[in-house]
């Protein structure tokens, strides 16, 4: 076996630019797999993480009859007396932070503008607001006492042209299916980073949003973040009740779930089509090996080589540049990952209805992808050498010796 690598290696060093470019191709191929896998894997794992931390929490806690598409504000759809159950709720160990909120529909109306918001009524005081805390670009946070402020996206301000201490109109639908109108202050300008979410969502204390929405002492949901996310299981089941029910992350972001499986299913043909191309240069590369040396063949196939030998010798030669251009592949990918990893990829307000996408697209490696690609790209070589292998393994020697004529 060592002496057959030997002749590879030899075979090889014969046309040594002819043999790097082929390692180089396959190295290229293995980047561009080892770089989209990881761009799929950082969008899908940056929407759910934004929408777990803005949106949808690890789990929601509402009314068995409450229709979240629907942003229902009837009594008999709202949590009573939020406080009481989110004190429960925060006393589960496994609990991060618990905190009630208010959705409810509204247009804001600017000068001559005007859009459709959700309005979020929050307890500014709870830390699971903190990702909007941390990202307030300029004006100041809700008090909880506060009775005239609002905050808003910077998406929302660019679009409507307000900036902190503007003044703005807001219609509410309420309760009773009536619409309330009141003045409010911009407080502040935030952003999330996901223009989707932040050029729709306005906040304002949430005893601000029971009044003017006339839901005393009610809630649409309780939000809940855990210390573990593997723990939602549990402690779904421990919330359940015959009065609430209890919605896990995964059921809020099925639609991030399936968009998920099915761009690896498009990415995977898209692997197939990179790997076939690779695949041609390295049939290229050997088919053109064999015919170089078809007299050398035939010398080796009268001393007495079986073809079964000379196909492994062409093996061996594959595997060798299958090992280069992986090298390469891990190297070039390496620093497009690192890259993509630190900078991203900005794709501005691209958002897809259901799924938060922020501005930026981040590369997120995984060490399986990597491993796997890597193992495939080298099965993938080896096949592709095959044919060539058994060229070379069935020529008659006479034929081989007077140069395949």
């Amino acid at each position: 076996m060592i002496q057959l690598y030997k002749m590879a290696f030899r075979n090889l060093g014969r046309n040594r630019r002819r043999s790097f470019l082929s390692a180089l191709a396959l190295g290229i191929g293995l980047s561009l797999l080892l770089l989209m896998a990881s761009v799929i894997s950082g969008e899908m794992n940056g929407a759910l993480d934004s929408s777990i931390k803005l949106q949808s929490g690890h789990l929601q806690v509402t009314a068995k009859t409450y229709g979240e598409n629907k942003t229902s504000l009837a009594w008999e759809d709202l949590v009573e007396d939020p406080a009481t159950v989110t004190a429960q709720i925060a006393a589960l160990a496994p609990v991060k932070v618990a905190t009630p909120r208010l959705f409810a529909s509204g247009i804001i109306a600017s000068g001559e503008k005007s859009t459709g918001v959700r309005i979020i009524g929050i307890d500014p005081a709870s830390t699971a607001n903190q990702p909007f805390k941390d990202g307030l670009l300029n004006g100041e946070w809700l008090a909880s006492d506060d009775r005239s402020g609002i905050l808003i996206g910077q998406a929302l301000a660019n679009k409507l042209g307000l900036k902190t201490g503007d003044s703005i109109n807001l219609l509410v639908n309420t309760s009773n299916g009536e619409v309330d109108q009141q003045p409010f202050t911009v407080r502040g300008i935030y952003t999330t980073r996901t223009p989707a979410f932040d050029q729709g969502s306005i906040f304002m204390p949430l005893a601000k949003a029971q009044a003017i929405t006339q839901t005393e002492n009610h809630a649409s949901t309780i939000f809940v973040l855990l210390k573990d996310k593997a723990q939602t299981a549990a402690v779904a089941t421990a919330l359940q009740s015959g009065q609430y029910q209890v919605k896990t992350w995964e059921q809020m972001n099925a639609l991030v779930v399936s968009f998920e499986q099915l761009a690896n299913s498009y990415m995977s043909l898209l692997y197939m089509i990179i790997l076939a191309i690779t695949a041609t240069v390295i049939i290229n590369t050997m088919i053109m090996s064999v015919f170089e040396r078809t007299r050398e063949i035939g010398i080796l196939a009268a001393i007495g080589m079986r073809g079964g030998r000379i196909m492994a010798m062409f093996f061996a030669e594959s595997s060798l540049l299958a090992v280069g251009g992986i090298i390469m592949g891990l190297v070039l990918g390496g620093a497009l990952m690192l890259y993509f990893t630190h900078y991203g990829l900005y794709i501005g307000n691209m958002g897809m209805t259901g799924i938060l996408l922020g501005e930026r697209i981040y590369a997120l490696p995984k060490i399986n992808d990597i491993v796997t690609l890597s193992i495939i790209t080298f099965i993938v070589t080896l096949l592709a050498a095959l044919y060539p292998a058994l060229l070379a393994a069935r020529m008659e020697p006479v034929d081989a010796l007077r140069g395949g004529k």
